[in-house]
């Protein structure tokens, strides 16, 4: 996904870190909940287990990460929350998939339609887009902390199967069931992450350039910022002078 991810490099270091903090909180807390339902323990549960790192990579507090494991597991009464993937098109055909964990489905649709429409984009059917992704642990490496030979020799013996240079980063993909053993290597190396995570990532890339470009940034960033959203994916690539341009 690389002009998702070149985006949302440049949106990490314009974000001021409280409100980033904020969003982040009651994202992950969401992912934590509906992890649990398979299970309340991280040894068994590697999406549990994933969700507990991100929350311990904000610096969430303990607490906040029981109550959302037992509201998961039922052990404490909370809202119903469904996890549903919304697919459609941007500005210049690019696909979307927008995966979203609500307390209330029909608004929520109503609310991502209408974000969809207002920025040049609309909503499609389920399956439209989504055979254009794949599902695979996506970790992202900062380019400067990592050389290739090294990075890729770890992550491959681990049972990664593409390494990518993603302008400034390297992206380790590798199949779902890989994902902790991968992460765990890279980081006995020594090698710090950026992000790691279970991701819908593009079979293909669309190139996107001037109105186009900025209107698909801006449906991305409206989309990013609904409540509901837990993630935005999305095909497009955009040429990285543009993108920086754009940003400012």
């Amino acid at each position: 996904m690389s002009g998702h991810s070149k985006w949302a490099t440049i949106k990490q270091k314009k974000a001021a870190l409280d409100a980033k903090r904020g969003k982040s909180f009651t994202r992950i807390i969401k992912e934590i909940t509906i992890a649990a339902r398979n299970g309340g323990d991280p040894d068994g549960n590697p999406r549990l287990r994933t969700a507990i790192v991100a929350a311990k990579a904000v610096s969430m507090p303990a607490d906040n990460i029981k109550k959302a494991i037992m509201r998961g597991t039922g052990e404490l009464e909370g809202g119903q929350i469904d996890e549903v993937m919304f697919e459609g098109y941007g500005p210049g055909g690019a696909a979307v998939l927008v995966n979203v964990a609500t307390d209330n489905r029909n608004r929520t649709v109503s609310e991502l339609r209408h974000a969809f429409s207002k920025n040049g984009g609309n909503m499609g059917e389920q399956g439209s887009v989504a055979w254009m992704f794949e599902r695979k642990s996506q970790i992202i490496v900062d380019g400067d902390k990592a050389g290739e030979d090294q990075l890729m020799s770890v992550a491959l013996d681990a049972g990664a199967d593409d390494l990518r240079n993603d302008g400034g980063n390297w992206v380790v993909l590798s199949p779902p069931e890989s994902h902790d053993a991968v992460l765990a290597a890279i980081q006995k190396a020594g090698i710090p992450t950026e992000e790691a995570e279970i991701a819908m990532v593009p079979k293909n890339l669309m190139r996107l350039e001037g109105k186009n470009a900025s209107a698909m940034l801006r449906l991305t960033e409206v989309l990013e910022e609904h409540d509901d959203v837990q993630n935005v994916y999305s095909n497009f690539d955009i040429d990285e002078k543009e993108l920086e341009a754009l940003a400012q």
